[in-house]
């Protein structure tokens, strides 16, 4: 029996309707995330018509005009390391906020690997499951290497990848119910999958300033010691703590160089780590006195490692590289570094303090979106108030869209996720890891696509 034409029409009006209703939906999913996690940009995303949905897959088709802009002096990357004709150069990379495990930087590392020149690798990474006798028992994490090399030319990189969330999983637990079948089915399907991103992301900030702030410091303060080893040094697999060979540990230090690449919350866990290393190796013996373990960890030979190391770091320049940088964000309502204020003194040359520097430099390059929700640049004057003075440290800021900006019914906005992710798939932030900017090596992307502001004293 064939349809009056007014419910004929109504059938297939309701068809085509929620027909687009579902495009415009995996549309938001795939490529508009409409609601954003704090604040909603794109009001009536569901009920755009059909050709604005057009209109915007025609427009992603433009030329890219993602803005760049670098302040600060320049820098050379990671390049000039390979050049030289004594020791590896060592890179390690610590990510952030949600949950990872090992192999989070494969991608990241074929890109860098293809910027340096470097197109041979080892057939399998070595695997080492963290520990330390500071939390006996506890298990720290993972730390993932991989050996890069240039068959042509011999230049060689350990890319050491730590896996941190292994710790803070287990606290994540207690928001399990949140996000389970028990409950979900109470929330909007766009809502529930923004919901267990924002558990997932926020937690692990919050977790980290209680009582597990210190085992992921030493979980950091464990993969350095690992980079102190050459490659056929390190055990294929398994676990355990980290020993310490003063002789070859420092032989490794002097000669190799070292970089830092830190994702959000691993930029804090890499400043902080850096600066518990330069709190504890002065005073070994005491430290390891409060917390118990004199008699259990401390060794003569790890102690008289502590001051061979310390002169082998002062002596190094360390690149530390931050994509979605969060350490203004995440110094607050924190306690200040042991020693501020006093850059003059501790890294002068001739300086009160002078040898009493971690390292003789610290080169940050702190890259931001300005759509990113959780990322921000670093102010003038924050290293002097909230740095660790010993760590030398200068700045530079990398204000970057990784994420384009899209306009709809007059409004512009931009998906949080890739915003805060997609630090490591842009090919700028890539190239300025390896090559720098304000050098002769830099890039040809970087000089088309990047405007430099260079700073002055």
């Amino acid at each position: 029996m064939r349809s009056p034409p007014g419910i004929l029409q109504r059938q297939l009006y309701e068809r085509d309707n929620k027909t687009m209703m579902m495009d415009t939906y995996r549309l938001g999913i795939a490529r508009l995330s409409c609601a954003l996690l704090i604040v909603a940009v794109l009001p009536g995303c569901a009920s755009m018509t059909k050709g604005a949905v057009l209109a915007l897959l025609e427009k992603s088709e433009n030329p890219d005009v993602r803005k760049c802009e670098v302040t600060g002096k320049p820098f050379v990357g990671i390049g000039p390391f390979l050049a030289s004709e004594h020791g590896k150069t060592k890179i390690l990379f610590v990510h952030g906020v949600t949950d990872h495990i090992p192999g989070y930087t494969t991608q990241f590392q074929g890109k860098l690997a293809k910027e340096l020149g470097l197109n041979a690798r080892s057939a399998k990474p070595k695997n080492i499951a963290l520990e330390s006798i500071l939390f006996p028992g506890k298990p720290l994490g993972h730390l993932r290497v991989t050996r890069l090399a240039s068959a042509e030319t011999g230049k060689e990189v350990l890319f050491y990848e730590l896996t941190w969330s292994e710790i803070t999983r287990v606290e994540k637990e207690l928001l399990t119910y949140d996000t389970s079948g028990e409950y979900t089915y109470r929330r909007a399907q766009l809502n529930d999958i923004m919901k267990k991103f924002s558990n997932d992301a926020i937690a692990d900030p919050l977790i980290y300033s209680g009582n597990s702030r210190e085992p992921i410091q030493a979980s950091f303060s464990q993969s350095f010691c690992w980079m102190l080893k050459d490659w056929n040094e390190l055990p294929d697999k398994g676990k355990g703590h980290c020993p310490i060979s003063s002789g070859a540990a420092v032989d490794h230090l002097r000669g190799d160089d070292y970089v830092f690449i830190s994702h959000s919350l691993g930029s804090r866990i890499v400043s902080d780590g850096l600066q518990r290393i330069a709190g504890i190796l002065p005073r070994q013996e005491q430290y390891f006195q409060e917390k118990g373990l004199a008699a259990k960890g401390l060794t003569i030979e790890t102690l008289e490692a502590g001051p061979k190391v310390i002169e082998a770091l002062q002596t190094k320049h360390v690149p530390i590289f931050m994509l979605s940088n969060q350490l203004p964000m995440l110094q607050l309502g924190r306690e200040l570094p042991e020693v501020t204020g006093q850059e003059e003194d501790y890294c002068k040359p001739g300086g009160l303090h002078y040898n009493h520097r971690m390292v003789s430099q610290a080169s940050i390059v702190a890259f931001s979106d300005p759509n990113d929700l959780l990322s921000y640049g670093i102010p003038p004057g924050y290293q002097e108030k909230y740095i660790d003075s010993r760590l030398c440290t200068d700045i530079t800021n990398v204000s970057i869209n990784v994420a384009p900006v899209i306009e709809v019914a007059g409004l512009s906005g931009v998906r949080p996720g890739p915003a805060h992710m997609g630090y490591d798939q842009d090919d700028r932030v890539i190239a300025l890891i390896a090559h720098g900017i304000g050098n002769p090596d830099t890039s040809p992307l970087v000089n088309e696509r990047c405007e430099f502001i260079r700073t002055i004293d």
